[in-house]
């Protein structure tokens, strides 16, 4: 198919708030007695795009984003060591904040690429698959259903490898952050049946992973 503007604007959407995630993760919030990342407002977000990357334009479209979204991540990563490493100007004397909010730690970024490809692939397939099985019907079976599935494991191994063995960690974490990003889901599921339905319309086809081979690593098919 041929790429139009609307899907360079989903797919910029899915990335800035891939990023975006990442660097304002660091600070916590409190909602009573559960304790959660800034992200967890932002980062459903980006599951939601791309759920509708998938349903609208199919997941060979989607993986590619995925890895873009990857890629950038690492641009952002890259060049924010680059940026704390330079020396700074003697008047500067904000180099401590810098370092704790851009300063990502090996073993959190570890969790979280990981965490987001094995999420977001496996979210992306769960959207493809059911779209086939119920014949495009039920668009929020796919995208609630992906999310507990795609969410749940990006959550999990995101909290056990940032935060396993540390005084940090604890069980309850996993479940406080999974139920927050499928209520965000759930909620936005009018959002997503009206972007669905209007990128449908505009796109003038309709995309069944039929045929499509789901191997996350392959360039082809």
């Amino acid at each position: 198919m041929n790429i139009s503007y609307r899907f360079v604007i989903i797919a910029a959407v899915f990335v800035t708030c891939l990023i975006t995630a990442n660097i304002i993760a660091v600070k916590i919030i409190g909602i009573g007695s559960i304790a959660l990342p800034a992200a967890v407002i932002v980062f459903p977000i980006s599951y939601i795009f791309g759920d509708i990357l998938t349903e609208v334009y199919g997941y060979r479209q989607a993986r590619r984003i995925i890895w873009l979204g990857f890629g950038c991540n690492l641009i952002l990563v890259f060049f924010a060591w680059i940026g704390q490493i330079l020396p700074a100007a003697g008047f500067w004397g904000e180099q401590a904040a810098y370092e704790s909010i851009l300063g990502f730690a090996p073993r959190i970024l570890a969790a979280s690429f990981c965490g987001y490809l094995v999420g977001e692939f496996v979210n992306s397939f769960i959207m493809a698959r059911m779209k086939v099985l119920t014949q495009g019907r039920w668009l929020w079976t796919r995208t609630i259903g992906s999310t507990v599935v795609g969410q749940g494991l990006d959550t999990a191994l995101f909290i056990i490898i940032a935060f396993a063995g540390t005084p940090s960690f604890a069980v309850i974490m996993i479940l406080h952050h999974w139920l927050a990003k499928i209520a965000i889901e759930a909620l936005a599921t009018p959002l997503t049946y009206s972007a669905v339905s209007y990128l449908n319309m505009k796109e003038g086809v309709v995309i069944y992973d039929r045929q499509t081979n789901f191997n996350p690593f392959t360039v082809r098919g």
